[in-house]
């Protein structure tokens, strides 16, 4: 049988998977179970739901967002592992000289965010304990190459970075950390099957994880070669990809009862303020065994 991974940029483990499959990497884990391996590249995660249940890929991993948006979309995912938390990941900037000097400052503003992205879940987790809505009480715009140039012209309040991006940012200077990711939400890599897969094939699951701990454990001891990669493939600096990638935590852990709860928090923050159409219950992403042992 041949299983399909999907790959994108915005997950680091899965990414490096794919780009370490040329050294055996997942197939071997996979082999033994009369698996053959290949990678599906796509450039948006949040679809990875969609591509899911259509059959496309059999595997796939984003940031905290995107399974609950499917979940709210229909689709009847199944979470598999997580990563350990990335404090220092991202953070919402604001120019040096700004007054806003709290989330509440930014009511009336535009934000610059990956709309869809665990930064959705950062911005409306923050908006929120601040007593503020994401949907009323700022304007999100679509992020994109102009962000940083924005925020410093002050034609935006602020900005949601990540990666060698914020990196890049703060060391040229001129910008404040606002909040980073760590102070309103654990911004776990999260990762994820069809529930056929999960429930039929847990030890291909198994496998699967043992592939991701595999690449992980390769990225945090070579992190300048990692950062070449990346670097070479998706622009930027090797220097700044390698501050941004040493800052990741490279662990994959099982997904806990405390995960589920941060996940709920934010598909109801989502629902209440419209981001998702209709009530998630994020238990019921779990495999039926693990739902019932939770019980």
């Amino acid at each position: 049988m041949t299983l399909t991974i999907g790959v994108h940029s915005s997950n680091p483990s899965l990414y490096f998977l794919y780009h370490l499959s040329r050294l055996g990497f997942a197939q071997e884990e996979l082999a033994p179970l009369g698996e053959r391996v290949v990678f599906h590249p796509y450039t948006n995660g949040v679809r990875t739901g969609e591509l899911l249940t259509s059959g496309v890929i059999d595997f796939g991993g984003t940031g905290s967002t995107p399974p609950i948006t499917a979940q709210a979309a229909g689709h009847d995912l199944v979470y598999t592992a997580v990563s350990a938390p990335r404090p220092e990941h991202g953070a919402i900037l604001v120019p040096e000289d700004s007054p806003v000097r709290t989330v509440a400052g930014l009511k009336g503003s535009t934000v610059h965010l990956a709309i869809g992205s665990w930064q959705t879940h950062l911005i409306a987790k923050a908006l929120d304990d601040a007593g503020l809505s994401y949907a009323d009480d700022i304007t999100a715009v679509r992020s994109g190459d102009d962000s940083e140039r924005s925020l410093r012209a002050g034609e935006i309040a602020a900005w949601v970075a990540q990666g060698d991006r914020l990196a890049a940012a703060r060391r040229t200077g001129g910008l404040r950390t606002l909040i980073r990711t760590g102070d309103v939400i654990s911004d776990r890599s999260v990762f994820f099957t069809r529930r056929d897969l999960a429930e039929s094939r847990p030890e291909v699951i198994e496998a699967l994880t043992r592939a991701l701990r595999r690449a992980d454990d390769w990225a945090a001891a070579h992190p300048r070669q990692a950062a070449e990669i990346a670097a070479a493939d998706l622009g930027g600096s090797a220097d700044d990809w390698e501050t941004a990638l040493e800052s990741l935590p490279w662990t994959i852990e099982p997904v806990t009862d405390a995960f589920i709860t941060e996940q709920q928090e934010a598909a109801d923050i989502f629902h209440r303020t419209g981001f998702i159409e209709r009530p998630v219950t994020v238990g019921d992403a779990r495999a039926r065994a693990a739902a019932e042992k939770a019980v």
